[in-house]
């Protein structure tokens, strides 16, 4: 091998791990609000200030108990996560393997171009899970089993 193709590989390689800086932020983003959620133990009286959605009007938020899942899942006790909020529970699977599709895409293309926002229908699908599922929570009848 050359040292021109030694330098060409050393430059592609610097290229893509640049890449990575913006997956890589996020991951860490990830893993500190993680670790702090591990840490404080949002069940004590006072640990944090609670969903202002519900302060204000007693009703339960899509995302209500999403701490306290984060929380649970962080002491690998999916039942108490699963009870806190199921959809924060499914979806953050979805989360993870998006950040690792968009990792692999930015590797690939070194030009860190590899996220892609979401497509108009798949943003509307979100948006109206969301909606129905804090709709739902609020039943009384299904509080049993979707609300925190």
């Amino acid at each position: 091998m050359s040292i021109v193709e030694l330098r060409e590989a050393d430059r592609s390689s610097a290229v893509r791990l640049a890449a990575l800086r913006a997956p890589a932020a996020v991951g860490a983003l990830a893993l500190g609000v993680t670790a702090v959620a591990a840490w404080h133990d949002p069940y004590r009286s006072g640990a944090y200030l609670g969903c202002p959605f519900y302060l204000l009007t007693g009703l339960y938020c899509p995302i209500c108990g999403s701490t306290r899942a984060l929380y649970d899942l962080a002491h690998l006790n999916l039942s108490a996560a699963w009870g806190m909020n199921p959809l924060f529970v499914l979806v953050l699977p979805l989360l993870v393997g998006t950040w690792l599709r968009w990792g692999v895409r930015s590797w690939r293309s070194g030009a860190g171009i590899g996220f892609r926002p979401l497509s108009p229908r798949r943003a509307l699908v979100g948006v109206v899970v969301l909606l129905v599922f804090g709709i739902l929570r609020n039943v009384p009848v299904l509080a049993p089993w979707l609300a925190p």
